[in-house]
């Protein structure tokens, strides 16, 4: 990690605080030249106490903005062009996390990989393209989880889940195991049934028809020896055909027996 080093400068009588970087400095190296920093301010006599002074400073300079900040709040250094100004505040910024001391309270950068953080041990939400595990933020996650790219951290699936967004919704199941409602079934549940090709548990859909048509008219069929008999027929339609394991439809035809109506000629009017 890598924290910011203060370099003092003293010039017409004002120190000017400007930050480099250098890697592995100690966090306490961080406050001890910060607390130098405050401490020379008010020797040479630079700092003021001015009604003008930015909102939560105890004392402050024209230049560097504030020096000191009222109790319990966070000093912080903001960019203000390429000079960096002191500001006090009651909680710290992103990428940033409060660190408390007797002589001063500072906002303290978190890791490179750490978008926030609780301390300089702990992250709590990683930047783009790692993954928070316990704390800490990698390129990847360990064999079991999976790199969640939505939340940014390394989720346990559920069992049968291949890929998850949270740790009860999946989105891709394993090979052997059917998708129903974000979860993963190795048999699909009651009323559902499974779709070989997507790998997902359908809605099971059984068959229905409609009502029984009135009989229709008797017509002699030429199977029939006997005469003025025939045969009469009613349907009804499909209205829902069924799924693959759903209920079959009924028959949709019947036919009975009937006698054939005499015509009366014209003659016998």
């Amino acid at each position: 990690m890598e924290h910011g080093v203060f370099r003092l400068y003293k010039h017409r009588k004002n120190i000017k605080l400007t930050q480099c970087c250098c890697s592995q400095t100690p966090t306490h190296t961080h406050t001890q030249l910060l607390t130098t920093y405050l401490s020379l301010t008010h020797i040479t006599g630079s700092s003021s106490v001015s009604r003008l002074c930015p909102a939560g400073c105890a004392s402050c300079s024209a230049l560097n903005g504030c020096l000191s900040c009222k109790p319990r709040l966070f000093f912080h250094l903001e960019l203000d062009g390429i000079r960096q100004r002191g500001t006090c505040l009651s909680s710290c910024p992103q990428g940033h996390y409060g660190m408390r001391s007797p002589q001063v309270n500072t906002c303290t950068r978190c890791k490179e990989d750490c978008a926030f953080c609780f301390s300089d041990n702990f992250c709590t939400r990683c930047h783009q393209g790692h993954f928070l595990l316990r704390g800490k933020c990698d390129n990847s996650c360990p064999n079991g989880l999976t790199a969640n790219t939505a939340l940014r951290e390394c989720t346990e699936c559920p069992v049968g889940c291949e890929v998850c967004v949270r740790r009860n919704v999946c989105v891709k199941c394993r090979a052997d195991f059917y998708f129903l409602h974000g979860q993963c079934h190795p048999t699909c549940p009651s009323g559902s049934e499974p779709d070989v090709q997507l790998m997902q548990c359908i809605p099971q859909v059984h068959c229905e028809v409609g009502e029984w048509t009135e009989w229709g008219p008797c017509i002699r069929k030429r199977r029939m020896q006997a005469y003025r008999r025939g045969e009469e027929t009613r349907t009804r339609q499909v209205l829902q055909p069924p799924s693959v394991f759903g209920d079959p439809c009924p028959h949709v035809a019947e036919f009975r027996r009937c006698v054939i109506k005499m015509r009366q000629s014209p003659s016998r009017l």
